[in-house]
């Protein structure tokens, strides 16, 4: 609340602009005080247009509450809670505890209010304080073979309890399943190996970035070593965190969710095999991609999706040519995607017309 001297000062210094040639309203908004605040401050009179009136408003008016705790009541609060009995509990703890020793001092908000006003309401136990959230992993591709995506998935057997694992490393900028193998177990020795046959196919530029989530075959010491010595950049998801690595998640959902899929299970480890071998044949050359304007993943990751993206495009402006009527507003949109964000940080770090 600005005191009386401080009132008269900024009314002195608003009188000496405005007799300058300053406009009122304008002198106010330069020192953030509304012009009427200032009408309020000063005596309804020309002469006295110095003189300030005491601030009336009504939190400055109110009173003390009758029952608010005194000085020596929140200084006993304090000593209670800081002795060696209570330090390491919380008010919810404490209040109980003095009830049952025939003590009241006041209710739990108030010794959080008062714990609060001391600087003391920090953790009072030993367990470790809750850490700020690790920042998101965003990213961008313009172009394959710049950030790839992996996850491990569940494929059923015909017997209850067993499964087979399969690996998938996912192009982010076009989608295509760039490698895969199905294995018995989950190890990062499977893993590096995968890797290492990915990178032997596609032979990426230097600076490939590789996404995963938090597992314990993305985390070990084999897969991290191969890493390193392939040269590619390692990023990983938030903690318990599902949707950070939303593209590879969405790729086993199409996966166990096609009408071709087994419902009842694989018999052996072959069948599991030649079955995803046809699946993935389809994904990545048959299958048009929702994401990536309806073209296959290969086709985005070999660059023929530009003319053929280009010609639907003139297909449809001669169709709006030749019918105007039946279109209100612009055609479908079949521009070139070119920038593919993980995990985007704002809606504005990205294009309209970019995948998310």
């Amino acid at each position: 609340m600005i005191g009386q001297p401080q009132r008269q000062q900024i009314s002195h210094d608003i009188q000496i602009a405005v007799d300058a040639g300053a406009r009122l309203d304008r002198a106010c908004q330069t020192i953030g005080l509304h012009p009427r605040t200032l009408k309020r401050w000063r005596i309804n009179q020309p002469q006295h247009h110095h003189q300030i009136a005491a601030d009336r408003r009504p939190h400055a008016l109110r009173a003390q509450p009758a029952h608010a705790l005194s000085e020596q009541e929140r200084h006993t609060i304090l000593q209670t809670c800081n002795q060696a009995d209570y330090a390491q509990l919380p008010p919810t703890q404490i209040v109980p505890k003095l009830a049952d020793l025939g003590i009241y001092l006041a209710s739990e908000r108030s010794f959080y209010r008062i714990l609060k006003q001391a600087n003391q309401l920090s953790p009072r136990g030993r367990q470790r304080p809750r850490q700020a959230s690790r920042p998101i992993s965003t990213h961008q591709a313009t172009a394959p073979n710049q950030l790839w995506t992996w996850d491990i998935t569940y494929l059923p057997s015909q017997i209850r309890g067993e499964f087979y694992y399969l690996y998938s490393i996912q192009d982010l900028y076009s989608r295509k399943i760039v490698a895969w193998e199905i294995h018995h177990n989950e190890s990062a020795e499977h893993a590096a190996a995968l890797m290492q046959l990915a990178q032997h196919k596609e032979q990426p530029k230097a600076g490939l970035i590789l996404h995963s989530d938090n597992g314990a075959a993305m985390k070990g010491q084999t897969l991290l070593h191969k890493l390193y010595e392939l040269g590619i950049n390692s990023s990983r998801s938030r903690p318990r965190v599902s949707n950070d690595n939303a593209y590879i998640e969405s790729f086993f959902r199409t996966l166990k969710y096609c009408p071709q899929y087994p419902s009842k299970g694989f018999a052996d480890l072959t069948c599991a095999r030649e079955w995803t071998q046809g699946f993935m044949h389809w994904y990545n050359h048959q299958h048009q991609h929702s994401g990536i304007r309806f073209v296959t993943p290969d086709q985005r990751h070999t660059g023929a999706d530009k003319v053929i993206l280009q010609k639907r495009q003139v297909l449809y402006q001669a169709a709006k040519l030749q019918h105007p009527r039946r279109w209100t507003q612009h055609t479908r949109n079949w521009s070139y995607q070119s920038v593919v964000w993980l995990n985007p940080e704002r809606p504005d770090t990205k294009d309209q017309n970019d995948v998310v």
